[in-house]
């Protein structure tokens, strides 16, 4: 990744994790307000959300490097947490293997 680059998806990498807390806590408010569900249900809900969501921040978001710059961009590429528009901010070569990375892998027959 050209240091260009480097700064533009440090930058994005800020936008994307706050648009990614964002939802959850809109899911999270969702769970909150379902009062069909007893206070329980709904705490075990949230619990499982957090924990699901958690293992896509830690892949996403943490220990930030250079190395491992682009294929954090693919997961929050694939995560709808930047749009088209900013990864058009990165080289072609760039965005190609960001696509590739983030396209479902489908299972063998």
């Amino acid at each position: 990744m050209q240091e260009s680059e480097w700064k533009r998806f440090r930058q994005l990498h800020v936008v994307a994790l706050n648009r990614f807390c964002e939802k959850v806590l809109q899911e999270i408010s969702q769970i909150t307000a379902d009062a069909t569900k007893s206070p329980h249900e709904r705490y075990l809900q949230i619990f499982k959300v957090l924990r699901e969501r958690d293992r896509v921040v830690a892949d996403a978001f943490d220990d930030l490097r250079r190395s491992t710059a682009l294929m954090q961009l693919a997961i929050i590429y694939a995560q709808g947490l930047i749009n088209d528009d900013e990864l058009r901010d990165f080289t072609q070569e760039t965005r190609d293997a960001v696509l590739s990375m983030s396209r479902p892998r489908t299972s063998s027959p």
